[in-house]
């Protein structure tokens, strides 16, 4: 939503301006411009980037307008789903979470918590480390190695749209340029024309820098930087879950493993202590 807000800050902000110093906006509707600016653009990115970075940059984008989901709520399932996988493998064993490990959709604890469950990549990153904790497989100690080799590699995956966007951003001030001197190119055909169609020529090139220049540091470059914040707080979300999920494994007791990822929380996702525990005896009932 801010996204949206944003841009039509922008637009209202430069056409009503333009207009209040007495310009006309119908003139910057120069079709042949966005054409080139706007099409040259678009092969470019086809050209630097496979089908699937193209794919996550259409969902990047669509989940900019969403807004990010990693809010104080979701980790507040989080938390409580944890807390109560934590207690019934502290009590029963670990073998009693084998259940709700293999069959997470069905799971009577996981379900519960749709902020929790409905992430597959977070259930996949929490079935993927205990799993192999439960059939004996891998050490304690190594399931933190092992879900943040699987962060590192999902950051990684992020990044790849944001650097093609950002690339795209950085080349549209080019592109702008590149429609001017063709607007250039078509005035010097008519130099010996009326004043009044040599004047509209120039009117024309100088739309191409002026859409190339607002297109880049107006939209796309606050674009690729939201999709960064977007990034962020997902990684973060999921470095989270790892703290808690390796806290336990290695031996600390459930709520010691939710406290120890609770403190590497940012201000505005983060519960009190005092919030924590409270929300924590709440799953238990």
């Amino acid at each position: 939503m801010l996204v949206i807000i944003g841009s039509v800050i922008v637009m209202v902000s430069v056409l009503g301006g333009f207009a209040m110093a007495g310009g006309n906006a119908l003139i910057l509707l120069q079709w042949s411009e966005f054409v080139v600016i706007l099409g040259s653009a678009f092969g470019a990115m086809v050209t630097m980037a496979p089908m699937k970075v193209h794919k996550d940059l259409i969902a990047q984008i669509l989940g900019c307008l969403k807004g990010s989901r990693y809010n104080k709520t979701a980790y507040e399932d989080m938390f409580k789903a944890l807390y109560e996988m934590f207690m019934l493998g502290r009590r029963n064993g670990m073998v009693a979470l084998e259940p709700h490990i293999g069959e997470p959709a069905t799971s009577s604890i996981l379900t519960k918590y749709v902020g929790f469950s409905g992430d597959h990549h977070a259930i996949e990153l929490l079935t993927g480390a205990l799993r192999p904790l439960i059939d004996g497989k891998v050490k304690p100690d190594q399931i933190g190695m092992l879900m943040e080799t699987e962060i590192n590699a999902m950051e990684q995956e992020h990044h790849k749209p944001v650097e093609v966007l950002s690339k795209t951003s950085d080349a549209m001030p080019g592109f702008g340029i590149v429609a001017a001197v063709l607007g250039i190119i078509i005035t010097m055909g008519a130099i010996n024309g009326p004043v009044s169609e040599i004047g509209h020529h120039v009117a024309s090139a100088l739309v191409g820098t002026f859409l190339g220049i607002l297109v880049s540091y107006g939209f796309l470059s606050p674009l690729t930087a939201a999709m960064h914040f977007n990034g962020s707080a997902e990684i973060g979300y999921y470095r989270t879950l790892t703290k808690a999920v390796s806290g336990f494994a290695t031996g600390m007791a459930p709520m010691m493993a939710l406290e120890v990822a609770r403190r590497g929380l940012p201000g505005d996702v983060k519960p009190t202590a005092e919030e924590l525990e409270t929300m924590l005896k709440t799953a238990s009932k």
